[in-house]
Formats: structure tokens, C-alpha cells, sequence
């Protein structure tokens, strides 16, 4: 019984909200099909007079692609460029230490192979190729982890400039409106404004 009351309830409920028409945020950027206008902001961070450009995500990607930690920069978000240098600047140390490190045993195993004397005499030649294998394939995780990482700065730089351009402010309400006609049934409808 107590599980069949709650089906039912849990039905009503879904068909009741089934029918909800929700507004989404109003679009604060209305363009012309030609021109680029700049829209004065409403985000309580910058001051009413302030504008803000629509080209701004596009131009922090650009800056920070050519220079990582310029488009943060660009947004004005200066402590995020010490993480930016450490971040690519720790991937740019470990590649080029295993690199050094493999050529170290590559060139021992070589020299080993020719019969000439190589930095390594105590261990077996079946370690020096062991030791290549690990720092070959550590280079090349430190080279994907950089890459990733510079990546990973364009796209905060992008994402970074777009939310700068959204209306954020602390006056969200909900509201419930009554039904616009009783001819067609009771609907509930639910809306919210921000």
C-alpha cells in the first residue's frame, strides 16, 4: 500500500511539473548581424559606466596562446600566473631531466655495445636498456603533461573572459505565477528571474 501511494504521488507530481514553462536568463549581448556593439556591464565587480568587449574571450585565448599567463593578465586575475609558470615551468624541468638522463644511459649502452668504456661499469647492459625505457617513456609523459597544461591555460583564459561578460548579481527571486487562462485546465507554472 505505502509504496503504491507513492507511485502515485511521485506521478502526480511529475505531470503537474511535466508542464512547467521555465525562462532562461535574458541574453544581455543583442547583436546586429553586422557589428560588433560593446555592452555595458551589470556585473557588480565593475562600476555601471564600465563597457565590456565581446571580443574579450577570443583575445585572452589569443594572449594567453602566444604568451602563457598574458590572458590572465587580460582578465585581471594576476595570481593565477605564478601557477601558469609553475605548472608549465615544472613540465619543461621533468621533460628535460628525463631527457638528460636518458641520453645518459642511451649513450653508456651504445658505448657499451662498441666496446668502448661507458659511465656504468657496475650495471648489467639488460639495466642501462631498462633505464632508457623508463626515462623515454617519462620524457614523453612530461612532454603530454607541458602540452596539457598549456592548454588547459588558453582555455581558462577563454572561460575566464566569457564569465566576465555574464550579468552576475545577487537579486535572484522565484515567483509563482497564476495560470493565464482557466479554460484550458489548472497548470502550475514556476518561473524564475536573474
Amino acid at each position: 500500500m505505502g509504496k503504491t501511494c507513492r507511485l502515485i504521488f511521485t506521478g502526480v507530481i511529475i505531470g503537474l511539473l511535466g508542464d512547467l514553462p521555465l525562462k532562461a536568463q535574458q541574453d544581455t549581448t543583442a547583436l546586429s548581424t553586422d557589428t560588433l556593439k560593446v555592452i555595458r556591464s551589470a556585473s557588480p565587480e565593475l562600476p555601471a559606466n564600465a563597457t565590456l568587449d565581446i571580443n574579450a574571450p577570443a583575445k585572452a585565448a589569443f594572449y594567453s596562446a602566444v604568451l602563457p599567463g598574458l590572458g590572465q593578465a587580460y582578465n585581471k586575475q594576476y595570481w593565477k600566473i605564478p601557477l601558469v609558470y609553475l605548472l608549465i615551468g615544472g613540465g619543461v624541468y621533468l621533460y628535460l631531466e628525463n631527457q638528460n638522463n636518458y641520453l645518459k644511459y642511451r649513450n653508456a649502452y651504445q658505448n657499451r655495445l662498441l666496446g668502448f668504456p661507458d659511465e656504468f661499469p657496475r650495471f648489467p647492459t639488460e639495466i642501462l636498456v631498462e633505464a632508457q625505457s623508463y626515462y623515454r617513456r617519462n620524457r614523453d609523459l612530461a612532454l603530454m603533461g607541458t602540452l596539457l597544461m598549456y592548454v588547459l591555460n588558453i582555455i581558462d583564459a577563454n572561460v575566464s573572459a566569457h564569465l566576465r561578460l555574464w550579468n552576475i548579481n545577487d537579486d535572484l527571486s522565484w515567483q509563482i505565477v497564476p495560470p493565464e487562462s482557466f479554460k484550458t485546465g489548472w497548470r502550475l507554472r514556476l518561473t524564475y528571474k536573474f
